[in-house]
């Protein structure tokens, strides 16, 4: 059993228009890690990563593949975000990146990590509806 995160698994693609401040969103509703207090439960969660990249575009099977990684790592809810967050600006270096884990219910709390690396501007445009707000367009989520 890989009970480490495979940073490696990541690579990215060139940005073919790295002039424009292109908003990039991508939802993985079906991440899972453990929970270190009590390693047979599984926690659950959606990784919504939003994104305006510079020179690099993460390549999506391999973000799959890094995520998958985590499914045997013993991880609490924050340090799992901010490791996304850190591994993902290390392989694109976006001009901007936020990463959210939206965590499900475990003992009644639902707990959601936000956490941004770099300076949102006005001049990036705003999503007009967030899939992660509308999950039921994932089939696995309906």
């Amino acid at each position: 059993m890989n009970d480490e995160i495979e940073p490696a698994h990541l690579s990215a693609i060139p940005n073919e228009y790295p002039d424009r401040n292109t908003r990039l969103e991508v939802v993985a509703p079906e991440f899972t890690c453990l929970c270190p207090e009590k390693p047979s439960q599984p926690d659950f969660a959606t990784i919504i990563i939003e994104y305006v990249p510079e020179d690099l575009i993460i390549e999506l099977k391999s973000l799959k593949m890094y995520l998958g990684s985590y499914r045997n790592v013993e991880i609490y809810h924050e340090p799992a975000t901010n490791r996304i967050l850190t591994d993902l600006v290390e392989a694109c270096n976006p001009r901007w990146m936020r990463v959210t884990g939206q965590f499900n219910t475990r003992g009644g709390i639902t707990t959601d990590v936000t956490v941004e690396h770099g300076e949102l501007t006005d001049d990036i445009p705003e999503a007009r509806q967030s899939r992660a707000d509308d999950l039921s367009r994932i089939p696995s989520e309906r």
